[in-house]
């Protein structure tokens, strides 16, 4: 069954991006479709054409959203097909082991804090490190994610995120801050979304839509002064 997703009109004019109301995975497991927040889907929408119009996106037409609102035992990061408004993918994904157990709650920008952090970011080059392959993420929120290389944030496998850890620990392992994936999906999605493409990590706390100099462009130096720099 395919689940409506309804969007708030305020934030994204309709000619920007028509006929959103329906995302689908496009090769779903039997039972696995879930809706996705629509509060969530409509920022990362609005976030992606603003990034858009400032000529800030290189590969066009994909937005990959993780939703920090949800549990760490569910599929919650989706990769959409902005232009045939579908979702290419979804999975499982790791939050920092500072952020919270098995639902973050906690995000930070500073170095060593081993939080997640919220916000908007370009994917960036894919190189073979202590993680193996990975993906380099930069933040594109001042104050909010801005120090995600700094803090060397990258997407990249790890074994903690797999259904058999969730069966015998009740949770997924919890990442340095990184959005880690699964073993079996990471290289799969890294090559779906690197070079170029607008990420959006959500969280409904802290008032994250009005600080965000990506969502308000032309306040940007107001919503940087009001970031609590934790």
């Amino acid at each position: 069954m395919f689940m409506a997703l309804p969007m708030t009109s305020s934030s994204v004019p309709v000619t920007d991006f028509p006929e959103i109301s329906q995302l689908v995975p496009e090769a779903p497991a039997p039972g696995s479709i879930t809706a996705i927040n629509p509060r969530a889907l409509d920022l990362a929408v609005k976030g992606y054409y603003n990034l858009k119009r400032q000529g800030l996106i290189r590969r066009e037409g994909i937005v990959t959203l993780i939703d920090f609102d949800k549990p760490s035992v569910s599929e919650r990061l989706y990769v959409i097909d902005i232009d045939n408004r579908k979702v290419l993918q979804s999975s499982l994904v790791a939050h920092g082991k500072g952020s919270g157990e098995i639902l973050p709650t906690k995000f930070s920008n500073k170095p060593g804090s081993n939080k997640s952090s919220i916000g908007f970011y370009l994917t960036e080059n894919t190189y073979n490190g202590k993680n193996g392959y990975s993906l380099v993420l930069k933040g594109l929120d001042r104050g909010i994610n801005d120090k995600a290389a700094m803090r060397s944030i990258v997407i990249h496998g790890a074994d903690y995120v797999s259904r058999e850890y969730i069966n015998i620990h009740g949770r997924l392992g919890r990442s340095r801050g990184c959005p880690a994936l699964s073993m079996e999906s990471y290289q799969q999605v890294i090559d779906l979304i690197k070079e170029g493409t607008c990420l959006f990590i959500y969280h409904t706390g802290r008032d994250y839509a009005s600080r965000s100099g990506v969502l308000n462009p032309g306040t940007a130096s107001r919503s940087v002064r009001s970031v609590n720099p934790a």
